[in-house]
């Protein structure tokens, strides 16, 4: 049948997918290739969030076909479903097929051979929303095979005004419990540590029929599971109640790490985003987290440069930062997405006021972060190792240095008595005689 690579971009739940699509594959015969030069078939599993991330794929597909010419190019999710006609325009594409076909490319492979007339060879997917479910278990999207994250959940209902993942993705839907249970428990087998993630996480089991929420299947997973931590991916604020932050405040096999989108400390930006909160709630929520979990890692995700956004409103967001006890910053520079109504707005930020922002903030969560992580020298923290040699990731979401190598994949206490430069350092427990015999210690 050939030989296949696949390439992802973007979030975890695309990851995830990519995931899924391999075992897919394998079950009908295609091989997965370990170079580029020795596939038939390359697919590439999209993002369409940014601009930059459209770019991103272009980019790829033009070295895919320079480096391999004989390949054939399938270009899915969810920038092939907002654009198809787009992408099958560039050199060696051979298929499109948007999120709302991705579970059936191996019988579109079947039945649209590179050979079949030009035509024919071009599947675009449905313009209505993506309704299936596809994911499988899959290693942490920073290469490390000790951290596997689990889609639980696809889709979002919120059409903020700038994001156009909706339209591509469809509404929300969540795993069925029995499954996300039973996967969990396949995964305790193999891993300390499982991650669980979704296009809007917190939206789990929102949908009729389900009757639970997030805080109730962790609940079943900590009853059922002999899994030793789990961490979540991204939650949004609305949906950060009182029962999940006491869960996981009071469950060590919980990772003290909480994800919280922000965009915005304006209010006003927030109503022109469509944002279903205000900068009062936000940090409600995120005060109550650091009250229950003092050394939780808590982060956001911070837009600058939405449309109209003056300077006040910016100065705005950046003290309001200030104000929160924030361990990280993701920041975003605002890009316009086709179809959504910020791209419309006639006050776009000039691209150079944007890059300031960015770099202010930039500047700003450096200085948060290299506080949070100096509160931590001293303490005793759980950490994961890694397939990094001397590297482990702790429960709190700081990645440590360790003294010397320990297997991965193993859950340990370290203690910290200094900074790495991104993270921090493990404290030596035989500080004077590693590394050197006794002998050469004498006079």
């Amino acid at each position: 049948m050939g030989r296949f690579l696949i390439r992802n971009f973007g979030c975890r739940a695309t990851q995830a997918e990519g995931a899924a699509l391999v075992a897919s594959l394998r079950s009908h015969g295609y091989l997965p290739a370990s170079e580029l030069s020795q596939a038939d078939l390359v697919i590439l599993n999209t993002c369409t969030v940014t601009a930059a991330a459209d770019q991103d794929v272009r980019q790829m597909v033009r070295r895919i076909h320079r480096q391999n010419p004989a390949a054939g190019i399938l270009v899915t999710g969810c920038y092939a479903q907002r654009a198809p006609e787009e992408l099958a325009r560039l050199p060696g594409v051979v298929w499109v097929v948007g999120n709302s076909h991705k579970a059936l490319i191996p019988d579109i492979l079947a039945h649209t051979p590179p050979s079949a007339p030009c035509h024919e060879r071009v599947r675009v997917g449905d313009v209505s929303a993506p309704r299936g479910f596809l994911a499988a278990p899959v290693a942490d999207a920073s290469g490390d095979r000790t951290r596997p994250n689990l889609k639980i959940q696809d889709g979002c209902g919120s059409r903020c005004s700038f994001c156009i993942i909706p339209s591509v993705r469809g509404p929300s839907r969540s795993a069925p419990p029995d499954w996300v249970v039973e996967q969990v428990r396949l995964l305790a087998s193999r891993y300390c540590e499982v991650v669980l993630s979704g296009v809007n996480l917190g939206r789990w089991g929102r949908e009729p029929g389900i009757r639970l929420r997030l805080d109730d299947l962790l609940g079943r997973l900590l009853d059922e599971t002999p899994i030793q931590r789990i961490r979540l991916s991204s939650v949004e604020p609305m949906d950060l109640s009182d029962g999940l932050l006491a869960l996981m405040a009071s469950s060590p096999r919980i990772a003290r790490h909480l994800h919280a989108p922000l965009q915005s400390g304006s209010d006003a930006v927030l109503k022109r985003m469509r944002r279903w909160y205000r900068a009062r709630h936000y940090a409600d929520r995120v005060r109550k987290a650091r009250d229950w979990m003092p050394e939780a890692a808590i982060g956001a995700d911070v837009m600058v440069g939405f449309p109209g956004e003056t300077q006040e409103e910016f100065d705005q967001t950046h003290r309001f930062i200030e104000s929160l006890p924030l361990s990280y910053l993701h920041v975003f520079t605002y890009s316009a997405r086709p179809g959504t109504p910020a791209a419309q707005h006639p006050c776009q930020v000039p691209m150079r006021v944007r890059k300031t922002r960015n770099r202010a903030l930039r500047e700003l969560a450096a200085r948060m972060n290299l506080d949070f992580r100096r509160r931590m020298i001293g303490r005793t923290l759980s950490v994961l190792t890694l397939d990094r040699p001397l590297t482990a990731l702790s429960d709190n979401y700081l990645e440590v240095s360790l003294a010397f190598p320990r297997e991965p994949n193993r859950l340990l206490d370290v203690e910290i008595d200094g900074l790495s430069p991104t993270g921090l350092r493990e404290k030596d427990p035989l500080p004077v005689t590693r590394g050197r015999s006794f002998a050469s210690s004498n006079p």
